[in-house]
């Protein structure tokens, strides 16, 4: 009877999985799938980019133009107008990450806790507000320039940084938060070695949608005579010349998407390990 009751050792062997026991095969392929999929984000942008920048190159050397038209979308007037476009947006983007990672931390520490959804419904309103509107504005207040640009920028992209630091902070475990301090951890040490990172992924994704914000934003610099791409675009516009516009637009969205892929290099290098 005990024979018949207990199945043989070596079918029980057999089904055992070849990795060993207790080992969770379909979790390697989903790794495999994760690491693909990563290959593919590393990859596939810059390539696309530099293939459409490519075919931008060949039609404006091949490209009957006019006057205007070769005048506004001559090479040193585009890559100057590409470089201020590139120096707002780094500059808003470094101002709005001093800005909204600090604020956000305090936010969700002690009684500034209850502070945080005036805050936050405070930037939300420069983000809901129309961009050339709030450009306008603080150009009527400041004057025109590339700081007054900047700042516009600066409360147009802060609310996604502000709120993924604040729900990156909250989300933590309050486990691990109280293991940090029975280690005899003091709050700033439990800070800086246990909620920032495993908060980081959480603040870098809003880092990367506010640069991407920022990025196309910074197109309508050029009505506070900030320069930019968005001047290639606004002249096409006023000169109704469709050409020109549209090359400006295939800028500014090649400079989009490569900073997009930028931000998501940015954020998978800044993933703490384990994550």
């Amino acid at each position: 009877m005990t024979d018949l009751a207990d199945p043989p050792q070596e079918t029980v062997a057999r089904h055992e999985p070849l990795d060993g026991p207790g080992e969770a095969v379909p979790e390697r392929g989903a790794r495999s799938r994760l690491d693909r999929s990563t290959l593919l984000m590393l990859v596939v942008p810059p390539i696309l980019v530099a293939i459409v920048f490519a075919g931008y190159v060949w039609w404006r050397q091949t490209a009957d133009l006019d006057g205007v038209e070769q005048s506004q979308l001559a090479w040193d007037s585009t890559w100057s107008a590409l470089w201020r476009h590139v120096e707002l947006t780094l500059a808003a983007s470094a101002l709005v990450v001093v800005i909204a990672v600090p604020l956000g931390i305090l936010l969700t520490r002690g009684r500034a806790r209850l502070l945080s959804p005036l805050v936050v419904g405070i930037a939300n309103i420069g983000q809901a507000a129309p961009a050339v509107g709030l450009i306008v504005l603080l150009a009527m207040w400041r004057g025109y320039g590339f700081w007054t640009a900047v700042i516009a920028l600066v409360l147009y992209g802060v609310l996604p940084v502000l709120r993924n630091t604040i729900t990156g902070l909250q989300g933590v475990d309050p486990t691990l938060v109280e293991a940090g301090r029975g280690l005899g951890m003091s709050n700033g040490a439990v800070l800086l070695k246990v909620e920032l990172p495993l908060a980081v992924p959480v603040i870098m994704s809003g880092v990367r949608t506010a640069l991407v914000l920022v990025v196309g934003t910074a197109t309508l610099a050029t009505f506070v005579g900030a320069g930019g791409l968005g001047a290639i675009i606004d002249t096409g516009i006023t000169l109704y010349r469709f050409r020109v516009m549209v090359a400006g637009a295939v800028l500014v969205a090649l400079l989009a998407l490569l900073i997009e892929w930028l931000g998501r290099l940015l954020e998978l290098l800044t993933r703490p390990k384990g994550l």
